[in-house]
């Protein structure tokens, strides 16, 4: 009457078999991180704790059942053509990642330009087309690792990875995705190390199938910790992404999060004590505190007719390095002037040029624009009006003059896009 142990084993293999959950079998790659993605458990790290996944959740959704949905899943931080005129330049999604992916890409072009070479001169466009793919690689682990070293208070970083295993067995209330419970921390101590570290694992973050974007962000919530984030945010936010369209989105919080270290729900300066009414706050607002290395410029076509378009404060407005963040119109794009100075000689925003990327694969080459806060006010009149707003007022133009008011913009013979 006994069966043999074999014969059971195989009978349970069955079992599981017949219980995968449907999504496993349309989409394998989905559900299992290629091989050469996984780490060996070997290599010392600390296994996830189901709190920790717990919290993980919480701290991104509200709650634990929510799951990253496929356009999540399959982000990760993808060059495109090495040694070419966009070798620099990260190809972004369509979706929720894309916010995530474009700060990484600022970064990429602040450690390009003005982290490589020591000297300021022969500092041209050039440079940023003349990135081999082990270039390429060098740059997003310091990109990385800038964001992570920050979030630790610049005392230490973790890197969560996937290993083979899975480290916990989850209870009901919470569902399983399958690489979440097979994440393993790894946490340093020197900036140097973590950068080292993420260079010998890039391909967890920059192959197809690896989950990359949704590892980095693992990782900078395992650096900031949960703890700390729950004091960084303020009663107007309590977790980092929102549902929008089916998709999830970063909050501000989040963008904060990655360009200064700290995830303050606000764009303005400081904090805010006080209401509109004059009378104190109940909680105060968490705005920015420091100057970013990277900077943020906000604009949004609804949002300016509604009145309602939020002022970004100069510790995001004027950063350490001219590279931007732009989010316009609820999409991310990155600007970036290759002269550092632009930012310490008001001589130098007479007249300067600016230099686009918007991350999609229809744009073949680096836009530059010019910029001029000199000659005369901008006339939005002399455009014509045929009744198309954007034509009249071009959404990058708005935003740039939410930095430089009044700028007349020339796109050397570019269409205005963004």
């Amino acid at each position: 009457g006994s069966s043999s142990p074999q014969r059971l084993l195989d009978a349970g293999k069955e079992e599981e078999q017949e219980e995968a959950p449907p999504p496993c079998r349309t989409l394998p790659q989905l559900c299992s991180i290629p091989r050469r993605l996984v780490i060996s458990p070997g290599l010392g790290g600390t296994p996830v704790t189901p709190q920790l996944t717990e919290s993980l959740r919480k701290i991104l959704f509200g709650g634990t059942f929510h799951v990253f949905n496929y356009e999540w899943r399959k982000s990760f931080f993808q060059f495109r053509e090495p040694n070419s005129e966009l070798s620099y330049a990260l190809e972004t999604d369509r979706g929720g990642a894309r916010a995530i992916q474009t700060v990484v890409q600022a970064r990429i072009i602040k450690y390009l330009l003005f982290g490589r070479h020591s000297s300021s001169e022969g500092r041209t466009l050039h440079s940023l087309c003349e990135v081999g793919q082990k270039d390429q690689e060098r740059a997003l682990a310091a990109a990385l690792s800038d964001s992570l070293w920050l979030a630790g208070q610049e005392v230490s970083a973790t890197v969560t990875l996937v290993t083979e295993d899975y480290c916990i067995t989850p209870h009901l209330d919470y569902k399983l995705d399958n690489f979440t419970e097979k994440l393993q921390l790894f946490t340093f101590n020197k900036k140097e190390d973590v950068r080292k570290f993420i260079l010998e694992h890039i391909q967890c973050f920059k192959e197809e199938g690896s989950h990359g974007v949704i590892l980095f962000l693992y990782s900078l919530i395992c650096s900031r910790t949960v703890d700390r984030l729950k004091e960084d945010l303020d009663s107007t936010t309590s977790h980092l992404l929102y549902l929008s369209l089916g998709n999830f989105v970063c909050r501000q919080a989040l963008l904060n999060l990655l360009l200064t270290g700290r995830a303050s729900p606000n764009v303005f300066n400081g904090t805010l004590i006080f209401g509109e009414d004059g009378r104190p706050l109940e909680r105060p607002l968490q705005g920015v505190l420091s100057r970013s290395d990277v900077g943020f410029l906000h604009w949004s076509r609804e949002q300016m007719e509604r009145g309602r378009l939020p002022q970004v404060g100069s510790m995001l407005k004027t950063p350490r390095f001219p590279v931007w963040l732009c989010c316009i119109n609820s999409s991310y794009s990155v600007l970036f002037s290759l002269n550092r100075s632009l930012l310490s000689d008001w001589k130098m925003e007479h007249l300067f040029n600016l230099y686009y990327y918007n991350g999609q694969n229809s744009q073949k080459t680096t836009a530059r624009l010019t910029v001029d806060t000199h000659s005369h006010h901008w006339e939005a009149s002399s455009i014509g009006s045929d009744g198309d707003p954007e034509r009249r007022f071009p959404s990058l133009e708005m935003t740039i003059r939410t930095k430089w008011d009044g700028a007349a913009i020339d796109w050397n013979d570019t269409s205005p896009f963004y």
